[in-house]
């Protein structure tokens, strides 16, 4: 039996619409695509209300801390070995799995999401939504991390093993320089951001994706400004880091990282490789 020959004599072509169907279902979404879908995202985020925004950005603030909460279950019943860090950093993805799936307003997201919008439609307005939505956002996801680590710090809510054990945790992610900090602020920008890229195409798979990515935060020991707010809080109301070094040593060339990370690199190199086929 003859096969049908494509117009330039080349392999078999489908020939019903069931086949047809079935290659675009299995067909991998293009990057114009994927970026279609994440700007439209990004759009939706620049126009919500601030009251929405700060909510939705507490929330995430509140899930987040659940990371470091996993992390030091997992810290409190493993044996201090070597290979304990691999297991312990299976908790790191859990406060980002809630925010994520339960579509909370998380600051690192909004660094490739809403800026790809803006680099379409470069202009004022545009560029006022985007500071209003990072400001909003990173004051609502500090202060639920806020809220969280003052309530596992004086709430009799936690063992004291387990306080202690997120203690160490915290302080060995805080125990690096200001540059460095913000290198490793970089990466964790740069892997949040893929992974907000890689959501759209996941088909069911969210759940993989984000824990994957953020398990390499965790295990990297790279700098989350929200992650790893929870952790200098921790210490701040243990007294073993004061306010100077938190904003300074911390919070300032982490938020520095995750922007470049987010927004310098991947948001604009996803931007480069489709902005000639719109």
């Amino acid at each position: 039996m003859a096969q049908k020959k494509g117009a330039d004599g080349g392999g078999e072509q489908p020939n019903s619409k069931k086949e047809i169907g079935t290659i675009e279902e299995r067909a991998r979404l293009q990057a114009p695509v994927i970026y279609g879908i994440v700007r439209h995202e990004g759009q939706s985020e620049l126009e919500r209300p601030v009251f929405s925004l700060w909510w939705s950005g507490l929330a995430a603030g509140l899930s987040i801390s659940f990371s470091l909460l996993t992390q030091a279950l997992f810290y409190v019943h493993l044996p201090d070995t070597q290979w304990r860090p691999l297991l312990v950093s299976i908790g790191y993805p859990v406060g980002f799995l809630m925010v994520v799936l339960a579509r909370q307003q998380l600051f690192t997201e909004s660094t490739l999401t809403a800026v790809l919008p803006f680099l379409a439609e470069f202009n004022l307005r545009n560029f006022a939504l985007l500071a209003r939505l990072w400001a909003v956002v990173l004051v609502a996801n500090i202060a639920g991390t806020l809220f969280a680590a003052a309530f596992c710090t004086f709430v009799p809510v936690i063992a004291p093993d387990m306080h202690a054990a997120m203690l160490d945790i915290s302080a060995k992610a805080m125990s690096y320089p200001w540059w460095p900090m913000l290198l490793r602020g970089i990466s964790a920008g740069f892997l949040i951001a893929a992974m907000v890229w890689l959501i759209p195409s996941a088909e069911g798979t969210q759940f993989h994706i984000v824990f994957v990515m953020t398990y390499l935060v965790g295990l990297g020991n790279f700098a989350h400004i929200i992650a790893g707010s929870m952790e200098s809080f921790m210490l701040l109301f243990s007294a073993r880091m004061g306010i100077v070094q938190l904003l300074w040593s911390f919070m300032l060339p982490v938020l520095i990282g995750n922007v470049i990370g987010g927004t310098a690199l991947f948001a604009l190199i996803s931007y480069a490789q489709v902005v000639k086929e719109m």
